[in-house]
């Protein structure tokens, strides 16, 4: 039997690579329903100044093949209680360079309030959506 019942995750997945890959395999080796938010192009485009390469109905598409996701939700806004209200996610699995900031800090905090625990993932180094968007540009 798995630690939790319904985990959630979210991200861009941008030119998925294997750091996407192992997120997802990790956290759904932790739990028996894995939830993953995909950024919207439209939020991205807010919160970054860019769109993705890969656009939002692709994106989805390829997340949805993963055979370690059982749904896929599009994260339109930040609102990180929200859908873990809503989907009666127990597990929010987010990388490990997030673990002590202080966004995370308070996210922990709300997510407690509610039975919701925060596992951090170890971060694959040396690959991101960043790095292959750089190589492409040379």
């Amino acid at each position: 039997m798995k630690k939790y019942k319904i985990g959630y995750t979210t991200g861009v997945y941008d030119m998925f690579h294997i750091g996407h890959l192992n997120i997802l395999r990790r956290a759904k080796d932790l739990c028996e329903v894995l939830i993953v938010g995909v950024t919207t192009d439209a939020l991205c485009l807010k919160r970054k100044n860019k769109l993705p390469i890969i656009n939002e109905k692709e994106r989805v598409a390829i997340v949805e093949a993963i055979r370690y996701v059982d749904k896929v939700v599009l994260q339109s806004d930040m609102q990180k209680i929200r859908p873990v209200k809503e989907l009666g996610v127990d597990v929010v699995f987010v990388g490990s360079d997030w673990k002590g900031t202080e966004a995370w800090d308070t996210y922990e905090k709300e997510f407690a309030a509610v039975g919701c625990d925060v596992v951090y993932l170890e971060h694959t180094d040396g690959i991101s959506s960043t790095i292959l968007r750089n190589k492409l540009g040379k």
